[in-house]
């Protein structure tokens, strides 16, 4: 069971599911035991999902897709995002969106409580700027309201769904079109910069996360007006003005915030040591505190909830649990548990994770999470290093990681460092890895090994990579890189090819401090990319690698995979190579993610076996 959520009225749950090699949203009735399952679209994952009134739930799915034709600049496939609509009454699915549509068509700007319409930002093809449509989500006819405008990116609409709000984002600035009504005609009416100072001026703050309430110029944003981090303040469109502030949380960015119906603030979000959420309505900040203590040691988090708050999903998960799901109704106070993500794990069994800090060669802070092995004295063991995917603006969090139990259940100590360039910690960490990829982000995993050999805790002599994603960027290039520090590494979807990569999908690696990905990425003008790509340094290669793949991945494509294989081939590397037909950029079957750890394993213990797995080597020789 995925994300499971209940309808505004209370009486319906939906949730994903996976069987038989599909993914299926499942609409359950909680007054008895009636459901239906419908199976997403072939070659598609799951993005998100969401109710859409009572009795229709919105999903986003993504897929791979091939141009037609080359185009300039560009790779030959791209990634396809659409919406689709599941009709709780009917049991039927079918598009939502405009006729004609680019390959970003998710991009949800309004969805009307009541399910009527949602306000949709998209490109009618790849050649356009995004126009804002109005979909009638009970016939699916598409209105056009804003046709594509001076260059805008991003469109922002009020409460109620009026747009009012458009950026355009340029190489040194960002420029803010506005307007106080529908009525009237959208004007220029600010000039944000990117940069800390350009042409000897100061910059201008940034903004990330508008929100407008209807009928007014009055809003919220985050903003790092006031420091370094975001934190979230009142904003006057018309008069350009950063209010006062609502909430902060030192050392650390608000990732996200949320107002109700009435364009009253509720919550925001954000994390420290771990994901943290701050109610602004008493009656929620309540029922949190009533949870938390009721669940102590556990992370809890109100999903979703009926629209008269009488029953609510809850979620709790730790560092050693995978996570259960209840039904809370808080007059009758009842918490019933009715699912759980992995019930036969114990987490009594599982290692603990602590919250690190180590300083890099440059001088820079670098939190981490540290899991040491049960039951081994933590002197000179082997070690994981798994860097988190993105890279900008995104990091690990304290959450349970199967990847890193798995680990450290087979006696390693695993380290996951947030390198510069991760987000949550501010705008100057973030800007610290602009440039970087495979040079000073690369320095802080090999600084984060020195640090653990400097404590006595591992052995320099038994260390690999592993990762997914750019964390499986991360781990070939490191052993291409400095195959004196690790003995081997293991990527799941990584990329190899970074200006492939960059062709295929322009904003991967955009985040909220920078919109333009080329000078983000590359630093140097004059900086190529091939110079730290894995593919186009195969020759480099000394230690082995696990290359795995999903091949309908949308995200990080296939191609990634062949190139790379194709150039190891050639140098004749030692090299697995692993491809998984029907999975995309993570994995949905449960066989083929066990088929992943039993592949690594297997890896590990060829290329660098901890002790527990000679031990238990020797035990079945002697057995046998």
């Amino acid at each position: 069971m995925g994300n499971p959520r209940i309808s505004p009225d209370g009486k319906r749950l939906v949730f994903s599911q996976f069987s038989d090699g599909k993914t299926y949203l499942t609409v359950k009735e909680l007054e008895g035991d009636s459901a239906f399952s419908k199976a997403l679209p072939e070659d598609s994952e799951l993005n998100w999902l969401r109710w859409a009134g009572s009795d229709k739930v919105l999903l986003s799915v993504s897929s791979l897709k091939q141009y037609r034709g080359q185009r300039s600049g560009l790779g030959d496939e791209f990634q396809q995002t659409e919406l689709y609509l599941l009709n709780a009454a009917t049991k039927s699915v079918r598009y939502i969106g405009p006729e004609r549509v680019g390959p970003d068509g998710d991009n949800v700007l309004h969805l009307d409580d009541d399910g009527k319409f949602l306000v949709l930002s998209a490109r009618e093809s790849i050649y356009k700027y995004p126009s804002v449509f109005r979909i009638d989500l009970e016939t699916g006819e598409s209105e056009k309201l804003i046709d594509e405008h001076k260059r805008v990116w991003r469109w922002v609409t009020d409460t109620e769904g009026v747009v009012r709000m458009g950026y355009s984002f340029r190489r040194s600035n960002t420029l803010v079109f506005y307007r106080s009504s529908e009525d009237e005609d959208f004007k220029r009416i600010e000039k944000i910069k990117d940069k800390d100072v350009v042409d000897d001026e100061k910059a201008e703050p940034l903004f990330d996360g508008f929100i407008i309430v209807a009928g007014s110029d009055d809003g919220y944003v985050l903003t790092n007006a006031e420091n370094d981090h975001f934190a979230l303040h009142h904003f006057n469109l018309r008069d350009r003005e950063i209010g006062e502030e609502v909430f902060s949380v030192p050392g650390h960015d608000l990732s996200r915030f949320r107002v109700d119906d009435e364009g009253a603030l509720s919550a925001a979000i954000y994390t420290d040591s771990r994901d943290r959420i701050k109610w602004f309505d008493p009656a929620m900040e309540k029922h949190q505190a009533a949870l938390e203590r009721a669940m102590k040691g556990q992370e809890v988090w109100i999903t979703s909830h009926s629209d008269d708050y009488s029953k609510m999903v809850v979620f709790t998960t730790s560092a050693q649990d995978p996570g259960s799901y209840y039904l809370f109704e808080p007059k009758a106070r009842r918490l019933d548990r009715f699912g759980g993500v992995n019930d036969r794990i114990d987490p009594n069994l599982m290692a603990a994770s602590t919250y690190e800090t180590y300083t890099a060669r440059d001088g820079t802070k670098i939190p981490a999470y540290l899991t040491l092995p049960v039951g081994v004295d933590p002197v000179n063991l082997p070690l994981i290093i798994m860097p988190h995917g993105g890279p900008y603006g995104v990091r690990d969090r304290s959450g349970y990681n199967s990847r890193v139990q798995f680990l450290a259940n087979r006696g390693y100590v695993v380290l996951q460092p947030n390198y510069r360039g991760s987000g949550g910690y501010g705008k100057d960490f973030v800007l610290l890895g602009e440039g970087q990829i495979g040079r000073t982000m690369q320095d802080d995993l090999d600084d984060g090994m020195d640090w653990l050999v400097s404590r006595g805790i591992v052995d320099p002599a038994r260390v690999c990579l592993v990762g997914g994603s750019y964390g499986g960027y991360a781990a070939l290039w490191g052993v291409t890189r400095n195959p004196e520090r690790y003995r081997c590494a293991a990527s799941f979807a990584g990329v190899t090819d970074y200006n492939r990569q960059l062709r295929f999908n322009s904003s991967y690696l955009k985040h909220r401090y920078a919109n333009d990905w080329r000078e983000t990425v590359r630093g140097d003008d004059d900086f190529n990319m091939d110079d730290v790509s894995p593919k186009t340094m195969a020759h480099q290669l000394q230690r082995p690698v696990l290359l795995a793949h999903g091949k309908l991945d949308s995200r990080v494509p296939y191609s990634q995979f062949t190139v790379y294989k194709d150039s190891l081939e050639d140098v004749d590397a030692d090299a697995v190579f692993v491809t998984y037909e029907e999975e995309g950029h993570g994995f949905t079957d449960k066989e083929n993610r066990k088929d992943w750890l039993d592949q690594l394993e297997a890896f590990l213990k060829k290329h660098n076996p901890s002790d527990r797995m000679l031990a238990a080597r020797d035990a079945l020789s002697t057995q046998e």
